[in-house]
């Protein structure tokens, strides 16, 4: 398992072809800050160009909290034109996970709320544990959510749904949220890290090619009518088909083996 250090706040951390991502600024609940903004993206920069990583997984090393979202005492400092400036460095974290070509996972305990709660969203799978507290509440400090929130929740949980979660600004515990599909598994208290990267390993034993090709059919093909989708699968179909990972994966199975993915 190797680790790497990206600015001050965020670690990668590696488990075979699993790579942890954890946000690391625990004396401020991993309030996302310009610094942290930005170590974010490189962050996951390095991840999208990696070809031994299979799936990421994004954690927390603060115990109460995934992520409290923006740091708005960062925030109330900036002029005008500083908070203009800032917003592209903000976007490049969101953006940076949320187009990993590779299958991402979101472990979540305690506070994930504004931003932290769109870092999740931003991820294909998010595991809770009982301590989970979710929200967007962004309109109850005079700004909406920012980091995708307004476009990813109604994905996830239909716009009537998101309307009424981002206009009221509540928060939610994990019991509701599942029900409300605002996160997909609720783990044993203090097993959300665990049961996230047990996923993630499950997920990495199959093809590196088809993980990134069935989740770009998934993304792009998200909204479209069915036969458009339909094209969008055809695509990424026809970029595996003729891959060494077909090949392998073919024979394996047929010779009752274990697939030795040579991911191209």
């Amino acid at each position: 398992m190797g680790e790497r250090r990206y600015g001050d706040f965020v670690e990668v951390r590696r488990h075979g072809y699993v790579a942890e991502l954890a946000l690391d600024r625990p004396k401020a609940m991993n309030a996302v800050s310009s610094a942290m903004a930005r170590s974010i993206g490189e962050a996951c920069a390095a991840l999208a160009d990696d070809r031994d990583v299979r799936v990421v997984v994004l954690t927390s090393t603060h115990e109460r909290a995934f992520c409290v979202g923006a740091d708005l005492k960062e925030r109330n400092s900036f002029t005008d034109a500083e908070l203009v400036r800032q917003r592209p460095v903000a976007r490049g974290a969101y953006t940076g996970v949320l187009e990993l070509p590779m299958p991402t996972i979101a472990a979540v305990h305690g506070f994930a709320l504004g931003g932290g709660f769109e870092l999740a969203l931003s991820c294909d799978v998010i595991v809770a544990d009982p301590t989970a507290v979710v929200g967007l509440p962004e309109v109850s400090v005079g700004v909406i959510p920012g980091g995708g929130g307004t476009q990813l929740l109604p994905r996830r949980v239909g716009a009537a749904r998101a309307a009424e979660l981002i206009f009221s600004a509540r928060r939610v515990e994990a019991a509701e949220a599942k029900e409300l599909g605002l996160v997909d598994v609720v783990a044993g208290a203090g097993e959300d890290r665990d049961e996230a990267l047990a996923l993630a390993a499950r997920m990495a034993a199959n093809s590196p090619v088809g993980l990134r090709a069935a989740k770009r059919a998934l993304r792009l093909g998200h909204g479209l009518d069915l036969r458009a989708g339909l094209e969008v699968e055809d695509a990424a179909w026809r970029s595996v088909a003729f891959s060494g990972d077909r090949t392998e994966g073919v024979a394996a199975f047929n010779e009752k083996r274990k697939p030795e993915w040579p991911g191209e």
